[in-house]
């Protein structure tokens, strides 16, 4: 059963049992006999790689949502789903006011409109969404179609589309549907009236982008590339056929949209093109690319867009606003098997990595001159992100990964961390106890905060000394995020009541309220 369409409950850190928690503990960072850095010359945006082997005995590049669960800001608040709880809860900045909303059952996503008049939540359990008066926190449910797990909204924060996601599914996904279930169906709402369209589209819809201007939503399955206009009064699929193959489609594992919204770009795993689909005239053609491309990425200015072919060991870069021109191509040194590029954000270096080989390297891509180094690492890559001014790299490691790692090493079986300085690639790997879940950086670039599977930690990185300092919390958090404008930092945390804690790591000072859900049950 749905909450009731407008509760909310209000909580005031003067007003609450707000407690002053100790300073930040010591560092406890790793360094000396395990650098990894070598001396070679020379936001917070993530990769996880990309879909057989693609012909290349490589299984694929693998992906997941690192910021799943992630907190939506506006310039006055931040929102925070509460799956558990059934509630949305609004932090307002500076003050620090603290008030909830129900919502939904299972809220699994939640977004901001860009005018930041609205919050918008995908509710799991209920199958419908929730769209908030981001001031007033009023609330109104509109219903979508079943068994859904994504939500992807419109640049324009005009639009919402949901979708069965099936490469971000759980078992609690998996086991949802009780009767009938298709997995050719997205749902798209429209914010300002609350009108649903539902629509079928292709099989096992992968993405849903949209044009900039937000006139166009483009979902991408690996058969089909549907368009939807949606400036019509009824929006409805333009159903393309991408895949040559309707028997036996390659899997289309990444859409790229170019700037000015003339064309779509579809990488297909195995296949030795790239689909390129004219959006004004609706016309599907291909151009080459090396073998078995497995990443495909715009540059930051939004120019070019890099193809990672790692079959045939190379990078492919096209002009975006002529896709059809002969692209650059710079090739990976011949040691090396490559899957992935992490662009840093003035487009002047791309990291190199694979989330397949099991290898303990990484490149760094000279954008300018070509030039590609290698260096090494204490255990293949699992993740990779880049700093918000681009001089640090964040290098995450999964504890399952010791195919390349001696067992008397640290770091064997042990999830892993390494901030590497991008100027002089000096690197500092840190030994972790579970795997990273949520990671956010402050505006100016200087720190980064993580916390871990089940463990009771606020992770705070200084991407300047590439030193970590750790914060312990009264309990799990599941959610982290930097306030609007500030440093400051907060972490939503497991508890029935509802528990919240924010840092200032200039100051070192905690504050932790508790209980701000207590009158959960009053209207």
């Amino acid at each position: 059963m749905k909450n009731p369409p407008f509760r909310m409950m209000a909580g005031l850190i003067p007003l609450l049992a707000a407690c002053n928690e100790s300073d930040l503990v010591d560092d406890k960072s790793v360094s000396g006999d395990w650098d990894t850095g070598s001396a070679s010359s020379e936001g917070a945006d993530w990769d996880d790689g990309g879909g057989g082997d693609g012909g290349d005995g490589w299984a694929p590049e693998q992906e997941d949502d690192f910021l799943s669960l992630r907190p939506a800001p506006t310039d006055a608040y931040v929102f925070v789903a509460n799956p558990a709880r059934d509630t949305v809860t609004r932090i307002s900045v500076p003050s620090l006011a603290v008030i909830t909303a129900g919502v939904g059952n299972e809220p699994h996503v939640v977004a901001t409109t860009d005018d930041y008049e609205k919050a918008v939540t995908f509710n799991r359990g209920s199958d419908d969404v929730t769209i908030i008066d981001a001031d007033t926190l009023e609330v109104r449910d509109i219903e979508v179609r079943e068994n859904f797990n994504a939500m992807e909204m419109s640049p324009d924060g005009a639009w919402v589309a949901c979708w069965y996601n099936a490469d971000a599914a759980d078992e609690i996904d998996r086991a949802a549907a009780g009767g009938a279930q298709s997995f050719n169906e997205v749902s798209f709402v429209r914010l300002s009236d609350g009108a649903h369209f539902p629509m079928v589209v292709g099989f096992n819809p992968r993405e849903i982008r949209y044009t900039a201007d937000g006139s166009l939503g483009v979902v991408v399955s690996d058969a089909y590339l549907a368009v939807i206009d949606l400036t019509a009064e009824v929006p409805a699929p333009e159903r393309l056929q991408i895949a040559e193959d309707l028997i036996d489609p390659p899997t289309a594992e990444e859409v790229l949209i170019t700037p000015n919204g003339d064309f779509a770009l579809i990488r297909q795993f195995g296949a030795d093109e790239l689909v390129v689909v004219d959006l004004l005239s609706l016309e599907v053609s291909r151009v080459e690319t090396g073998t078995n491309p497995t990443d495909l990425d715009a540059t930051p200015d939004g120019r070019q867009a890099v193809a990672v072919a790692r079959g045939s060991g190379e990078l492919w870069v096209y002009d975006l606003s002529d896709p059809f021109a002969l692209p650059d191509i710079v090739p990976v040194p011949a040691t090396e098997v490559f899957g992935s590029v992490l662009m840093s954000p003035d487009g002047g270096k791309g990291l190199l990595f694979s989330t397949a080989t099991g290898v303990s390297r990484y490149g760094s891509w000279d954008v300018a001159t070509g030039e590609i180094d290698i260096h090494s690492l204490v255990k293949p890559v699992d993740r990779m992100g880049v700093s918000p001014t681009g001089n640090t790299a964040l290098i995450f490691h999964d504890a399952d990964a010791n195919d390349d790692v001696d067992s008397d090493s640290p770091f064997y079986r042990n999830h892993a961390l390494t901030l590497v300085d991008l100027e002089d690639f000096f690197a500092n790997p840190l030994r972790l106890p579970a795997e990273p879940t949520i990671y956010d950086t402050t505006a100016d670039g200087d720190l980064g905060f993580f916390i871990m599977e089940g463990q009771p930690y606020l992770e705070v990185v200084d991407f300047n000394t590439l030193l970590y300092t750790e914060v312990v919390l009264k309990s799990v958090p599941v959610h982290i995020g930097v306030l609007p404008d500030t440093r400051t930092v907060f972490a939503s945390q497991e508890h029935e009541l509802g528990r919240l804690s924010f840092l200032d790591p200039d100051s070192g000072e905690l504050q932790t309220i508790t209980g701000f859900e207590l009158n959960s049950g009053i209207e």
